[in-house]
């Protein structure tokens, strides 16, 4: 009997290893994020917290230093509302108009409150190598997207979570 049970056991968290790339969250969660790569085929789930906040960081490709843009959902709306950065090296920078800059607790900048809508949910992305890293964290979680797909273009679709229509496979 004890046999049986140590081999359900061990069948069970072996089906943890090799279950595709998703973070699952609580069942009151309300939004996921679903990254779709080449012909929409799906490469990750990941549930949001309540808050609907999470954040898209990566390591400069020139500079190396890490840049994280933050999102937030407002009326079924994905909205970037922050980043951060410690250096406005090519490519950043502040937009007048778009936002507040502030000096962050590391010698670097931060722009925030920039509410700027993502059209239809969707953030569409080429995706760096290993060494560039992109990456979303959601709270304490974080899945590489370098990982899943580098030097590839993906979609980070908002979707109600649950939602039958994007299956992962």
């Amino acid at each position: 009997m004890r046999s049986a049970i140590r081999v359900c056991c061990l069948a069970g968290l072996l089906s943890w290893v090799f279950v595709p790339m998703a973070v699952t969250a609580s069942a009151d969660t309300a939004w996921e994020l679903v990254v779709t790569g080449r012909e929409q085929a799906p490469l990750a789930r990941i549930s949001l917290p309540d808050s609907g906040q999470w954040c898209l960081i990566w390591n400069h490709s020139v500079q190396g230093f890490p840049v994280i843009d933050c999102f937030t959902i407002s009326n079924d709306q994905l909205t970037l509302q922050s980043t951060q950065t410690p250096d406005f090296a090519a490519g950043l920078g502040h937009i007048s108009g778009r936002g507040t800059l502030e000096s962050d607790s590391q010698h670097g900048y931060r722009i925030v409150d920039m509410n700027v809508p993502i059209p239809d949910n969707t953030l569409r992305l080429r995706v760096g190598s290993e060494s560039v890293n992109h990456r979303i964290r959601t709270g304490s979680r974080t899945v590489s997207l370098s990982h899943l797909a580098a030097n590839q273009s993906v979609e980070i679709r908002l979707t109600p979570a649950g939602d039958k229509g994007m299956k992962l496979q």
